[in-house]
């Protein structure tokens, strides 16, 4: 069983409905146990239930965002998670993590490199067993993506 994060969201403010709910502890929903890894439910289908205690959800979230924050694109001196380039986070059961997340660009020149720092990243959160990264540019990222934080900190208001 799988409990989507869904699309993370800088300081959990920007709506993102095109791609799923916003990530707090509150809407961290379970994805049922035939659904296919990487389907995300519904933040108002709550009849999955998560083995893992809701505590334990809510630290979950906050070590991952908190590491997610530590990995920044080289050419860009904000992190990837303000950046808007995580687009999903799901824990299973047993504590392995899937992350969709894209890149400011197809080109990028760390394209081969990100993933690996977001896996990285992810495996030193204390309970987390696995982390398996796809890249994907479905939808493309856009500045719209990025935090108010990020903006301001590329003066870009």
């Amino acid at each position: 069983m799988w409990t989507p994060f869904s699309k993370l969201v800088a300081s959990l403010r920007r709506p993102m409905t095109d791609l799923a709910p916003d990530l707090t502890p509150e809407t961290v929903t379970a994805a049922a146990d035939s659904a296919p890894i990487g389907d995300v439910v519904p933040a108002g289908d709550q009849t999955a239930v998560s083995t893992l205690p809701q505590d334990e959800l809510d630290r979950l979230t906050a070590s991952l965002i908190e590491r997610l924050k530590t990995v920044y694109d080289p050419e860009i001196p904000v992190d990837i998670y303000e950046l808007g380039l995580i687009y999903r986070v799901d824990i299973s059961d047993d504590r392995d993590v899937l992350v969709d997340m894209t890149l400011t660009a197809p080109g990028c020149p760390v394209a081969g490199d990100m993933p690996g720092w977001v896996q990285d990243a992810v495996e030193g959160v204390e309970g987390v067993r696995g982390c398996t990264v796809n890249l994907t540019f479905d939808p493309p990222w856009d500045p719209s993506r990025m935090s108010d934080e990020a903006k301001l900190q590329l003066n870009m208001f």
